[in-house]
């Protein structure tokens, strides 16, 4: 396999993820790099964040509308607002037996597996309930 350089587009691109802790999108870590260098193409950022994906540098959360890109590669499991689309890490041990219970039941050889929890963040809970004028059950 060929040697990939490490160039300094993707370098930017890493720096930029490295700051966010919120899980940001491509076009947001698009945005934060532009910022700091003005000829840097859209194309070039998300070729970047597959490639330091795909060499396990940060990691791709797979949500409803567009991939989030995280700094934290060990398995783990995310929540996601549907109020206003905010990603966080949840604070959950990764089931290492779901993989071997799962595969067995299905006769299948698992790797990995992910879990995305989707509900309302404590900031959208809230307004909801002075919307809605009681606490939701």
């Amino acid at each position: 396999m060929k040697q990939q350089r490490n160039s300094r587009q993707r370098r930017l691109v890493l720096e930029a993820v490295r700051n966010h802790t919120d899980h940001p999108s491509a076009d947001r870590i698009y945005l934060d790099v532009r910022l700091r260098d003005d000829k840097i193409s859209r194309g070039t950022v998300y070729r970047n964040l597959n490639l330091l994906a795909a060499n396990g540098k940060i990691s791709r959360v797979e949500t409803p509308g567009m991939d989030r890109f995280d700094l934290r590669t060990e398995p783990h499991y995310h929540l996601m607002c549907v109020g206003c689309g905010k990603i966080t890490d949840a604070a959950l041990p990764y089931q290492t037996e779901w993989d071997r219970e799962v595969g067995a039941q299905a006769g299948y050889t698992v790797h990995t597996h992910s879990v995305l929890f989707e509900g309302l963040c404590p900031d959208c809970a809230k307004k909801d309930e002075k919307e809605r004028g009681a606490p939701r059950e």
